[in-house]
Protein backbone atom coordinates (compact mmCIF):
# COMPACT_ATOMS: atom_id res chain seq x y z
CA UNK A 1 0.00 0.00 0.00
CA UNK A 2 2.66 2.07 1.26
CA UNK A 3 4.40 1.44 -2.41
CA UNK A 4 1.65 2.51 -4.43
CA UNK A 5 1.02 5.83 -2.66
CA UNK A 6 4.84 6.42 -3.23
CA UNK A 7 4.54 5.58 -6.89
CA UNK A 8 1.56 8.01 -7.49
CA UNK A 9 3.16 10.49 -5.61
CA UNK A 10 5.80 10.31 -7.59
CA UNK A 11 3.75 10.24 -11.24
CA UNK A 12 1.68 13.41 -9.86
CA UNK A 13 5.13 15.27 -9.32
CA UNK A 14 6.02 14.32 -12.96
CA UNK A 15 2.41 15.36 -14.23
CA UNK A 16 3.18 18.41 -12.08
CA UNK A 17 5.95 19.73 -13.51
CA UNK A 18 5.09 18.48 -16.81
CA UNK A 19 3.96 21.90 -18.45
CA UNK A 20 7.23 23.81 -16.67
CA UNK A 21 9.35 21.62 -19.25
CA UNK A 22 6.92 22.00 -22.15
CA UNK A 23 7.25 25.69 -21.76
CA UNK A 24 10.90 25.64 -21.75
CA UNK A 25 11.27 23.71 -24.79
CA UNK A 26 9.12 26.23 -26.92
CA UNK A 27 11.74 27.34 -29.36
CA UNK A 28 13.21 30.73 -28.91
CA UNK A 29 12.03 31.95 -31.90
CA UNK A 30 8.57 30.61 -31.22
CA UNK A 31 8.56 32.85 -27.50
CA UNK A 32 10.39 36.16 -29.05
CA UNK A 33 8.41 36.53 -32.20
CA UNK A 34 6.25 39.61 -32.51
CA UNK A 35 2.74 39.87 -34.66
CA UNK A 36 2.00 42.81 -37.25
CA UNK A 37 -0.43 43.45 -34.79
CA UNK A 38 2.05 43.84 -31.63
CA UNK A 39 4.34 46.30 -33.94
CA UNK A 40 1.70 47.97 -35.05
CA UNK A 41 -0.24 48.65 -32.07
CA UNK A 42 3.29 49.27 -30.66
CA UNK A 43 4.29 51.94 -33.26
CA UNK A 44 1.06 54.05 -32.93
CA UNK A 45 2.27 54.95 -29.39
CA UNK A 46 5.24 56.84 -31.17
CA UNK A 47 2.87 59.50 -33.29
CA UNK A 48 1.83 61.49 -30.70
CA UNK A 49 5.16 62.46 -30.07
CA UNK A 50 6.43 63.45 -33.49
CA UNK A 51 2.58 64.79 -34.65
CA UNK A 52 3.34 67.46 -31.68
CA UNK A 53 6.93 67.74 -32.31
CA UNK A 54 6.16 68.74 -36.14
CA UNK A 55 3.58 70.94 -35.15
CA UNK A 56 6.04 72.65 -32.67
CA UNK A 57 8.83 72.46 -34.61
CA UNK A 58 7.44 73.98 -37.62
CA UNK A 59 5.25 76.18 -36.73
CA UNK A 60 5.85 77.48 -33.05
CA UNK A 61 8.11 80.10 -34.19
CA UNK A 62 5.94 81.97 -36.75
CA UNK A 63 3.23 81.32 -34.29
CA UNK A 64 4.96 83.22 -31.76
CA UNK A 65 6.11 86.21 -34.02
CA UNK A 66 3.17 86.61 -36.27
CA UNK A 67 0.04 85.36 -34.45
CA UNK A 68 1.12 85.71 -30.96
CA UNK A 69 2.66 88.92 -31.87
CA UNK A 70 5.82 88.91 -29.59
CA UNK A 71 8.75 90.15 -29.64
CA UNK A 72 11.75 88.24 -31.03
CA UNK A 73 13.44 88.47 -28.03
CA UNK A 74 10.76 87.18 -26.07
CA UNK A 75 10.17 84.45 -28.61
CA UNK A 76 13.65 83.15 -28.20
CA UNK A 77 13.20 83.01 -24.32
CA UNK A 78 10.66 80.74 -24.78
CA UNK A 79 11.74 78.73 -26.74
CA UNK A 80 14.97 78.07 -25.36
CA UNK A 81 13.92 78.07 -21.93
CA UNK A 82 11.29 75.31 -23.18
CA UNK A 83 13.75 72.72 -24.55
CA UNK A 84 16.11 73.18 -22.19
CA UNK A 85 13.71 72.53 -19.94
CA UNK A 86 12.17 70.14 -21.43
CA UNK A 87 16.03 68.31 -21.94
CA UNK A 88 16.46 68.71 -18.13
CA UNK A 89 13.28 66.80 -17.66
CA UNK A 90 13.98 63.35 -19.54
CA UNK A 91 17.09 62.52 -17.36
CA UNK A 92 15.11 63.06 -14.38
CA UNK A 93 12.12 61.41 -16.18
CA UNK A 94 14.53 58.40 -17.12
CA UNK A 95 16.05 58.02 -13.64
CA UNK A 96 12.42 57.85 -12.20
CA UNK A 97 11.46 55.35 -14.45
CA UNK A 98 14.84 53.25 -13.95
CA UNK A 99 13.59 52.95 -10.42
CA UNK A 100 10.20 52.75 -10.79
CA UNK A 101 8.33 48.74 -9.40
CA UNK A 102 6.69 46.52 -11.48
CA UNK A 103 3.10 46.97 -11.54
CA UNK A 104 0.43 44.92 -13.03
CA UNK A 105 0.45 47.06 -15.98
CA UNK A 106 4.23 46.91 -16.41
CA UNK A 107 6.49 49.54 -15.49
CA UNK A 108 6.69 51.79 -18.50
CA UNK A 109 2.83 51.74 -19.08
CA UNK A 110 1.77 53.99 -15.60
CA UNK A 111 3.89 56.75 -16.72
CA UNK A 112 2.27 56.60 -20.64
CA UNK A 113 -1.05 56.18 -19.16
CA UNK A 114 -1.36 59.20 -16.60
CA UNK A 115 0.73 61.59 -18.23
CA UNK A 116 -1.57 61.26 -21.49
CA UNK A 117 -4.50 63.67 -19.96
CA UNK A 118 -2.18 66.56 -18.45
CA UNK A 119 -0.24 66.41 -21.92
CA UNK A 120 -2.86 67.05 -24.11
CA UNK A 121 -4.15 69.69 -22.08
CA UNK A 122 -1.23 71.72 -21.76
CA UNK A 123 -0.79 71.27 -25.81
CA UNK A 124 -4.13 72.87 -26.42
CA UNK A 125 -3.27 75.66 -24.06
CA UNK A 126 -0.02 76.93 -25.95
CA UNK A 127 -1.71 77.72 -29.48
CA UNK A 128 -4.32 79.59 -26.96
CA UNK A 129 -3.85 83.37 -27.33
CA UNK A 130 -4.58 84.60 -24.09
CA UNK A 131 -7.18 87.82 -24.12
CA UNK A 132 -4.50 90.09 -21.92
CA UNK A 133 -1.23 91.18 -22.81
CA UNK A 134 0.83 91.24 -19.16
CA UNK A 135 1.59 87.94 -18.59
CA UNK A 136 1.26 87.09 -21.96
CA UNK A 137 5.06 85.37 -22.10
CA UNK A 138 4.68 83.87 -18.82
CA UNK A 139 1.61 81.91 -20.08
CA UNK A 140 3.53 80.49 -23.07
CA UNK A 141 6.39 79.80 -20.97
CA UNK A 142 4.84 77.85 -18.39
CA UNK A 143 2.73 75.66 -20.51
CA UNK A 144 5.40 75.02 -22.87
CA UNK A 145 7.58 73.81 -20.42
CA UNK A 146 5.01 71.72 -18.16
CA UNK A 147 3.49 70.12 -22.03
CA UNK A 148 7.62 69.11 -22.57
CA UNK A 149 7.21 67.74 -18.92
CA UNK A 150 4.33 65.81 -19.61
CA UNK A 151 5.85 64.66 -23.29
CA UNK A 152 8.75 63.11 -21.41
CA UNK A 153 6.74 61.37 -19.01
CA UNK A 154 4.98 59.54 -21.88
CA UNK A 155 8.00 59.82 -24.27
CA UNK A 156 11.16 58.53 -22.41
CA UNK A 157 9.16 55.43 -21.23
CA UNK A 158 7.81 54.14 -24.47
CA UNK A 159 11.35 54.39 -26.18
CA UNK A 160 12.69 52.34 -23.42
CA UNK A 161 9.58 50.29 -23.89
CA UNK A 162 11.63 48.86 -27.50
CA UNK A 163 13.29 46.75 -24.30
CA UNK A 164 10.63 44.90 -23.18
CA UNK A 165 8.14 43.72 -25.98
CA UNK A 166 10.67 41.23 -27.18
CA UNK A 167 14.34 40.50 -26.12
CA UNK A 168 15.02 39.14 -29.82
CA UNK A 169 17.31 42.19 -31.09
CA UNK A 170 15.90 41.25 -35.12
CA UNK A 171 11.87 41.84 -33.86
CA UNK A 172 13.04 44.78 -32.33
CA UNK A 173 14.40 46.21 -35.35
CA UNK A 174 11.48 45.22 -36.91
CA UNK A 175 9.48 47.11 -34.58
CA UNK A 176 11.36 49.40 -34.64
CA UNK A 177 11.19 50.17 -38.22
CA UNK A 178 7.48 50.05 -38.12
CA UNK A 179 7.31 52.63 -35.31
CA UNK A 180 9.56 55.01 -37.41
CA UNK A 181 7.30 54.35 -40.12
CA UNK A 182 3.89 55.61 -38.27
CA UNK A 183 6.41 58.19 -36.60
CA UNK A 184 7.16 59.96 -40.11
CA UNK A 185 3.56 59.78 -40.76
CA UNK A 186 2.77 61.05 -37.71
CA UNK A 187 5.04 64.07 -38.87
CA UNK A 188 3.27 64.35 -41.74
CA UNK A 189 -0.14 64.03 -40.03
CA UNK A 190 0.94 66.67 -37.70
CA UNK A 191 2.03 69.18 -40.80
CA UNK A 192 -0.69 67.95 -42.53
CA UNK A 193 -3.16 69.31 -40.04
CA UNK A 194 -1.35 72.51 -39.27
CA UNK A 195 -0.40 73.83 -41.97
CA UNK A 196 -3.79 72.83 -43.85
CA UNK A 197 -5.77 74.14 -41.21
CA UNK A 198 -3.75 77.43 -40.55
CA UNK A 199 -2.19 77.82 -43.72
CA UNK A 200 -5.84 78.51 -45.35
CA UNK A 201 -6.32 81.49 -43.13
CA UNK A 202 -2.75 82.78 -43.15
CA UNK A 203 -2.28 85.36 -45.11
CA UNK A 204 -0.73 88.11 -43.60
CA UNK A 205 -3.31 88.91 -41.24
CA UNK A 206 -3.74 92.43 -39.85
CA UNK A 207 -5.76 94.50 -36.83
CA UNK A 208 -6.99 98.04 -36.96
CA UNK A 209 -4.75 100.42 -35.54
CA UNK A 210 -6.21 101.34 -32.40
CA UNK A 211 -4.46 104.93 -32.35
CA UNK A 212 -7.21 105.99 -35.19
CA UNK A 213 -9.16 103.34 -35.72
CA UNK A 214 -7.96 102.39 -39.50
CA UNK A 215 -6.72 99.91 -40.56
CA UNK A 216 -2.95 99.98 -41.20
CA UNK A 217 -2.45 97.96 -44.05
CA UNK A 218 -5.16 96.23 -46.07
CA UNK A 219 -6.19 92.73 -45.90
CA UNK A 220 -6.87 91.52 -49.41
CA UNK A 221 -8.04 87.86 -48.59
CA UNK A 222 -10.26 89.21 -45.51
CA UNK A 223 -8.74 87.44 -43.47
CA UNK A 224 -8.72 88.97 -39.62
CA UNK A 225 -6.41 87.86 -36.99
CA UNK A 226 -8.89 86.50 -34.91
CA UNK A 227 -9.17 84.09 -37.61
CA UNK A 228 -5.89 82.91 -38.19
CA UNK A 229 -5.91 82.46 -33.88
CA UNK A 230 -9.23 80.56 -34.03
CA UNK A 231 -7.42 78.13 -37.09
CA UNK A 232 -4.74 77.05 -34.95
CA UNK A 233 -7.16 76.19 -31.47
CA UNK A 234 -8.84 73.97 -34.05
CA UNK A 235 -5.47 72.50 -35.21
CA UNK A 236 -4.67 71.83 -31.94
CA UNK A 237 -7.78 70.19 -31.09
CA UNK A 238 -7.97 68.00 -33.67
CA UNK A 239 -4.03 66.98 -32.90
CA UNK A 240 -5.16 66.50 -28.78
CA UNK A 241 -7.94 63.96 -30.11
CA UNK A 242 -4.97 61.81 -32.14
CA UNK A 243 -2.90 61.81 -29.22
CA UNK A 244 -5.05 60.19 -27.10
CA UNK A 245 -6.16 57.88 -29.61
CA UNK A 246 -3.01 56.77 -30.13
CA UNK A 247 -2.03 56.76 -26.48
CA UNK A 248 -5.37 54.05 -25.78
CA UNK A 249 -4.26 51.72 -28.15
CA UNK A 250 -0.63 51.55 -27.42
CA UNK A 251 -1.84 50.73 -23.72
CA UNK A 252 -5.10 48.55 -24.88
CA UNK A 253 -2.79 46.13 -27.54
CA UNK A 254 0.94 46.07 -26.15
CA UNK A 255 1.80 43.70 -23.30
CA UNK A 256 5.01 44.78 -21.60
CA UNK A 257 7.26 41.69 -20.52
CA UNK A 258 8.99 41.42 -17.24
CA UNK A 259 12.48 41.89 -18.72
CA UNK A 260 12.71 37.89 -19.29
CA UNK A 261 12.78 36.75 -16.05
CA UNK A 262 16.50 38.36 -15.46
CA UNK A 263 16.59 39.91 -11.84
CA UNK A 264 17.21 43.70 -11.53
CA UNK A 265 20.45 45.15 -10.17
CA UNK A 266 20.11 48.00 -7.30
CA UNK A 267 18.81 51.36 -7.32
CA UNK A 268 21.29 53.78 -9.04
CA UNK A 269 21.86 57.26 -7.99
CA UNK A 270 21.78 59.88 -10.66
CA UNK A 271 25.47 60.17 -10.60
CA UNK A 272 26.34 56.72 -10.64
CA UNK A 273 23.94 56.17 -13.57
CA UNK A 274 25.56 58.90 -15.60
CA UNK A 275 29.24 57.69 -14.73
CA UNK A 276 27.73 54.41 -15.91
CA UNK A 277 26.29 55.88 -19.26
CA UNK A 278 29.10 58.21 -19.98
CA UNK A 279 32.20 55.48 -19.15
CA UNK A 280 30.14 53.19 -22.24
CA UNK A 281 32.66 54.14 -25.14
CA UNK A 282 29.96 53.15 -28.10
CA UNK A 283 26.80 54.95 -26.62
CA UNK A 284 28.94 58.42 -26.33
CA UNK A 285 30.18 58.10 -29.60
CA UNK A 286 26.50 57.25 -31.25
CA UNK A 287 24.88 60.40 -28.68
CA UNK A 288 27.74 62.68 -30.28
CA UNK A 289 27.17 61.70 -33.57
CA UNK A 290 23.29 62.07 -33.37
CA UNK A 291 23.98 65.26 -31.41
CA UNK A 292 24.90 66.93 -34.46
CA UNK A 293 23.51 65.16 -37.14
CA UNK A 294 19.76 65.97 -35.19
CA UNK A 295 20.83 69.48 -34.87
CA UNK A 296 21.52 70.05 -38.12
CA UNK A 297 17.64 68.99 -38.89
CA UNK A 298 16.01 70.74 -36.00
CA UNK A 299 17.71 73.59 -37.35
CA UNK A 300 16.32 73.35 -40.18
CA UNK A 301 13.04 72.04 -39.03
CA UNK A 302 12.55 75.46 -36.73
CA UNK A 303 13.58 78.07 -39.47
CA UNK A 304 12.30 76.16 -42.82
CA UNK A 305 8.31 77.78 -42.79
CA UNK A 306 9.96 81.34 -42.18
CA UNK A 307 12.34 80.45 -44.83
CA UNK A 308 10.31 79.55 -47.26
CA UNK A 309 7.97 82.64 -46.49
CA UNK A 310 10.63 85.67 -46.67
CA UNK A 311 13.07 83.96 -48.14
CA UNK A 312 11.72 82.22 -51.48
CA UNK A 313 8.33 84.14 -51.22
CA UNK A 314 5.74 80.90 -51.44
CA UNK A 315 3.66 81.91 -48.66
CA UNK A 316 0.50 80.23 -50.23
CA UNK A 317 2.76 76.94 -50.22
CA UNK A 318 5.24 76.41 -47.28
CA UNK A 319 2.55 74.45 -45.65
CA UNK A 320 1.91 72.46 -48.76
CA UNK A 321 6.05 71.98 -49.52
CA UNK A 322 6.77 70.79 -45.94
CA UNK A 323 3.71 68.12 -46.29
CA UNK A 324 6.13 67.29 -49.72
CA UNK A 325 8.93 66.71 -47.18
CA UNK A 326 6.92 64.58 -44.61
CA UNK A 327 5.42 62.59 -47.14
CA UNK A 328 8.76 61.84 -48.80
CA UNK A 329 10.06 60.97 -46.06
CA UNK A 330 7.18 57.95 -45.05
CA UNK A 331 7.39 56.22 -48.31
CA UNK A 332 11.15 55.65 -48.36
CA UNK A 333 11.30 54.66 -44.53
CA UNK A 334 10.80 50.99 -45.76
CA UNK A 335 13.69 51.24 -48.34
CA UNK A 336 15.69 52.55 -45.50
CA UNK A 337 14.72 49.67 -43.38
CA UNK A 338 16.07 47.05 -45.99
CA UNK A 339 19.33 49.36 -46.67
CA UNK A 340 20.56 48.92 -43.24
CA UNK A 341 19.16 45.10 -42.64
CA UNK A 342 20.93 44.61 -46.69
CA UNK A 343 24.63 46.70 -45.74
CA UNK A 344 24.46 47.59 -42.18
CA UNK A 345 23.15 50.68 -39.77
CA UNK A 346 26.91 52.34 -40.12
CA UNK A 347 26.58 52.78 -43.56
CA UNK A 348 22.76 53.22 -43.82
CA UNK A 349 23.73 56.49 -41.84
CA UNK A 350 26.23 57.85 -43.54
CA UNK A 351 24.14 57.57 -47.48
CA UNK A 352 20.97 58.86 -45.51
CA UNK A 353 22.06 61.68 -43.36
CA UNK A 354 24.76 63.03 -46.61
CA UNK A 355 21.91 62.57 -48.68
CA UNK A 356 20.37 65.90 -47.26
CA UNK A 357 23.34 68.12 -47.79
CA UNK A 358 23.45 68.58 -52.11
CA UNK A 359 19.53 69.76 -51.54
CA UNK A 360 20.06 71.63 -48.59
CA UNK A 361 22.76 73.75 -51.00
CA UNK A 362 20.43 74.04 -53.57
CA UNK A 363 17.61 74.93 -51.85
CA UNK A 364 19.16 78.51 -50.89
CA UNK A 365 21.23 78.81 -55.02
CA UNK A 366 17.55 78.94 -56.79
CA UNK A 367 15.24 81.29 -57.22
CA UNK A 368 12.12 81.65 -56.18
CA UNK A 369 10.94 78.59 -58.38
CA UNK A 370 7.97 76.97 -57.21
CA UNK A 371 8.44 73.61 -59.31
CA UNK A 372 11.75 73.63 -58.34
CA UNK A 373 11.09 73.99 -54.86
CA UNK A 374 9.13 70.81 -54.69
CA UNK A 375 11.54 68.54 -56.28
CA UNK A 376 13.81 69.46 -53.99
CA UNK A 377 11.71 69.12 -51.09
CA UNK A 378 10.90 65.02 -52.28
CA UNK A 379 14.56 64.24 -52.58
CA UNK A 380 15.11 65.90 -48.77
CA UNK A 381 12.50 64.24 -47.47
CA UNK A 382 14.58 60.93 -48.17
CA UNK A 383 17.06 61.89 -45.89
CA UNK A 384 14.90 62.93 -43.13
CA UNK A 385 13.51 59.21 -43.42
CA UNK A 386 16.79 58.27 -42.36
CA UNK A 387 17.27 60.87 -39.48
CA UNK A 388 14.59 59.77 -37.88
CA UNK A 389 15.41 56.21 -38.05
CA UNK A 390 18.73 55.11 -37.52
CA UNK A 391 19.17 56.88 -34.29
CA UNK A 392 16.49 54.49 -32.54
CA UNK A 393 17.25 51.54 -34.57
CA UNK A 394 20.81 52.14 -33.38
CA UNK A 395 20.71 52.65 -29.62
CA UNK A 396 19.22 49.02 -28.76
CA UNK A 397 22.24 47.77 -29.96
CA UNK A 398 24.17 50.08 -27.56
CA UNK A 399 21.74 48.99 -24.73
CA UNK A 400 22.91 45.17 -25.46
CA UNK A 401 26.38 45.91 -26.17
CA UNK A 402 26.46 47.31 -22.52
CA UNK A 403 23.92 44.44 -20.91
CA UNK A 404 26.73 41.65 -22.48
CA UNK A 405 29.67 43.49 -20.72
CA UNK A 406 28.26 44.86 -17.68
CA UNK A 407 26.06 41.41 -17.37
CA UNK A 408 25.49 42.35 -13.17
CA UNK A 409 23.45 46.01 -14.14
CA UNK A 410 20.01 45.22 -15.12
CA UNK A 411 16.62 47.38 -15.05
CA UNK A 412 18.14 50.63 -16.31
CA UNK A 413 17.62 50.94 -20.11
CA UNK A 414 15.45 53.93 -19.83
CA UNK A 415 18.54 55.80 -18.76
CA UNK A 416 20.26 55.21 -22.03
CA UNK A 417 17.38 56.55 -23.92
CA UNK A 418 16.57 59.79 -21.47
CA UNK A 419 20.15 60.71 -21.85
CA UNK A 420 20.40 60.63 -25.30
CA UNK A 421 16.86 63.26 -25.78
CA UNK A 422 18.24 65.48 -22.80
CA UNK A 423 21.32 66.15 -25.06
CA UNK A 424 19.38 66.46 -27.93
CA UNK A 425 16.81 68.56 -26.72
CA UNK A 426 18.91 70.72 -24.48
CA UNK A 427 21.41 71.99 -28.21
CA UNK A 428 18.26 72.21 -30.28
CA UNK A 429 16.92 74.58 -27.51
CA UNK A 430 20.00 76.48 -27.53
CA UNK A 431 20.06 76.34 -31.58
CA UNK A 432 16.64 77.63 -31.94
CA UNK A 433 16.94 80.31 -29.25
CA UNK A 434 20.23 81.80 -31.13
CA UNK A 435 18.26 81.16 -34.43
CA UNK A 436 15.49 83.22 -33.26
CA UNK A 437 17.86 86.22 -32.22
CA UNK A 438 19.83 86.13 -34.92
CA UNK A 439 16.40 87.23 -36.87
CA UNK A 440 16.41 89.96 -34.56
CA UNK A 441 19.59 91.18 -34.70
CA UNK A 442 18.60 90.94 -38.72
CA UNK A 443 15.79 93.32 -38.23
CA UNK A 444 12.75 90.64 -38.28
CA UNK A 445 9.84 92.86 -38.14
CA UNK A 446 7.08 90.97 -35.73
CA UNK A 447 3.48 90.62 -37.85
CA UNK A 448 5.01 92.22 -41.15
CA UNK A 449 4.09 90.72 -44.37
CA UNK A 450 7.44 91.44 -45.82
CA UNK A 451 10.86 91.80 -44.25
CA UNK A 452 14.14 93.31 -44.53
CA UNK A 453 16.80 91.58 -47.08
CA UNK A 454 19.08 90.93 -43.46
CA UNK A 455 16.06 88.35 -42.66
CA UNK A 456 16.62 86.49 -45.92
CA UNK A 457 20.39 86.10 -45.93
CA UNK A 458 20.19 84.79 -42.14
CA UNK A 459 17.41 82.40 -42.81
CA UNK A 460 19.09 81.19 -45.74
CA UNK A 461 22.09 80.80 -43.57
CA UNK A 462 20.40 78.41 -40.75
CA UNK A 463 19.18 76.17 -43.53
CA UNK A 464 22.22 75.52 -45.14
CA UNK A 465 25.95 76.25 -44.36
CA UNK A 466 25.17 75.64 -40.27
CA UNK A 467 23.48 72.74 -41.10
CA UNK A 468 25.57 70.97 -43.58
CA UNK A 469 29.05 71.53 -41.29
CA UNK A 470 26.86 70.04 -38.28
CA UNK A 471 26.21 66.95 -40.52
CA UNK A 472 29.72 66.64 -41.71
CA UNK A 473 30.77 67.16 -37.90
CA UNK A 474 28.44 64.53 -36.92
CA UNK A 475 29.49 61.56 -39.90
CA UNK A 476 33.14 62.37 -38.65
CA UNK A 477 31.76 61.10 -35.20
CA UNK A 478 30.06 58.24 -36.17
CA UNK A 479 33.46 57.11 -38.20
CA UNK A 480 34.37 56.25 -34.80
CA UNK A 481 31.36 54.29 -33.83
CA UNK A 482 32.81 51.19 -32.89
CA UNK A 483 29.88 48.75 -33.36
CA UNK A 484 29.38 46.79 -36.65
CA UNK A 485 27.45 44.42 -37.96
CA UNK A 486 29.35 41.39 -36.46
CA UNK A 487 29.58 42.98 -33.36
CA UNK A 488 25.91 43.48 -33.14
CA UNK A 489 24.94 40.47 -34.13
CA UNK A 490 27.67 38.73 -31.73
CA UNK A 491 26.22 40.76 -28.79
CA UNK A 492 22.39 39.40 -29.53
CA UNK A 493 23.99 35.67 -29.97
CA UNK A 494 25.36 36.24 -26.53
CA UNK A 495 22.81 37.85 -24.47
CA UNK A 496 20.08 35.55 -26.30
CA UNK A 497 22.60 32.69 -24.23
CA UNK A 498 22.80 34.90 -21.10
CA UNK A 499 19.08 35.08 -20.72
CA UNK A 500 18.23 31.63 -21.51
CA UNK A 501 20.48 30.37 -19.03
CA UNK A 502 19.22 32.49 -16.24
CA UNK A 503 15.53 31.48 -17.31
CA UNK A 504 16.36 27.61 -17.19
CA UNK A 505 18.49 28.53 -13.85
CA UNK A 506 14.59 30.21 -12.61
CA UNK A 507 12.78 27.51 -14.29
CA UNK A 508 14.76 24.76 -12.99
CA UNK A 509 14.82 26.33 -9.59
CA UNK A 510 10.89 26.45 -9.57
CA UNK A 511 10.38 23.08 -10.15
CA UNK A 512 12.92 21.93 -7.72
CA UNK A 513 10.70 24.37 -5.22
CA UNK A 514 7.61 22.55 -6.38
CA UNK A 515 9.20 19.23 -5.81
CA UNK A 516 9.84 19.95 -2.43
CA UNK A 517 7.30 21.07 -1.33
CA UNK A 518 5.47 18.15 -2.60
CA UNK A 519 8.05 16.02 -0.59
Amino acid sequence: MQAARNKCHITSSILLQQPMVRSADVPKERRNRLSVWNKLFYAFGGAPYQITGSALGFFLQIYLLDVAQLDPSYASLILFVGRAWDAVTDPTVGFLVSRSKWTRIGRMMPWILFSTPFAVLTYFLIWYVPPFEEGKVLWYLVFYCLFQSMQTCFHVPYSALTMFITSDQKERDSATAYRMMVEVMGTVLGTAIQGQIVGGVSSCPTEPDTADGSNATTNTTGVSLEDTKRAYVVASGVICIIYILCAAILFYGVKEQKDNGRKESDPLTFRQGLLVLVSHGPYVKLVVGFLFTSLAFMLLEGNFALFITYALGHRKDFQNILLVIMLSGTLTIPWWQWFLTQFGKKKATYYGVSWAVPFMILIVSIESNLILSYLVSVAAGVSVAAAFLMPWSMLPDVVDDFKVQNPKIHGHEALFYSFYVFFIKFASGLSLGISTLSLKFAGYVTGDCSQPEAVSLTLKVLVSPVPIVLIIMGLLVLRTYPIDEERRKRNRKLLQEMIDSESETSSESESSDLGSSRI
